[in-house]
Order: C-alpha cells, then structure tokens, then sequence
C-alpha cells in the first residue's frame, strides 16, 4: 500500500471529508459499492447512510469481511445532483463520507453533502 493512500486513511474524518469533497470536484464523481441487491448501505446509530469514497482503490480497500463480494462503483457529479440527493431525502438516507476500515466518518444529510460538493465545483470553475 503506498505511504500515501495509507496517509489518507489515517486522517481524521473531518480531514477525510474535506479529502472526498476535493478529489470529487477534481475527477468529476463519488465511487460507492454495490452488491448483487444494489447500493451498500450501513446503519449507524439508527440511521439508514451510503457510504461513498473519493476512488475506487479506497472502496475496495474498505470492502472486506462482509463486504468482500462489493464492487466498487463510479457515479459522476452530474448524477449524484441529478437523482442521488433527491432519491437519498425521499428514502430518508444519509451520507457516510468516506468512511475508514474501522467505519469512522463523518454522517451528512445528503441536501448538505450536494451543496458542499456544488460549492468545492463551483470554486474549481472560478
């Protein structure tokens, strides 16, 4: 595993968060897994989150035990504001951003989530 990647892993979650929201703007999508019934999803104090990662070499290093037949999965920016946000409120399901292998991550109301990504987007336009 290079320094780096093991680097970003160890950060806090607040630094991780920050992490996802800019390697998202820069490579234009969020990469989630997916097993044969759809989206993963986990349960963290009563709340229903999809986590979701800044790339696939970090989704696949999170995807072990239970979740060892997960797949990796891009969705591009324009699909996350397009149907991801809307779909996640009308479900009542948050955001794991960027959770380690230990399941520590910050959890975000996905209305919250679209607009720090749509602010960190807009700012690399600029």
């Amino acid at each position: 595993m290079p320094s780096q990647f093991h680097d970003v892993i160890q950060m806090s979650p607040e630094k991780r968060h920050a992490y996802l929201l800019t390697q998202a703007t820069i490579n234009q999508k969020i990469w989630i897994l997916t097993d044969e019934h759809g989206c993963v999803m986990l349960n963290s104090e009563d709340e229903d989150c999809v986590p979701v990662w800044p790339s696939e070499e970090f989704a696949k290093y999170w995807a072990t035990g239970d979740w060892a037949d997960c797949t990796p999965k891009a969705i591009t920016l324009s699909d996350w504001f397009e149907r991801w946000t809307r779909g996640l409120e009308g479900d009542g399901v948050n955001i794991a951003v960027f959770p380690n292998p230990d399941e520590e991550g910050i959890v975000v109301f996905p209305d919250v989530f679209d607009s720090e990504l749509k602010e960190r987007n807009q700012s690399k336009l600029n």
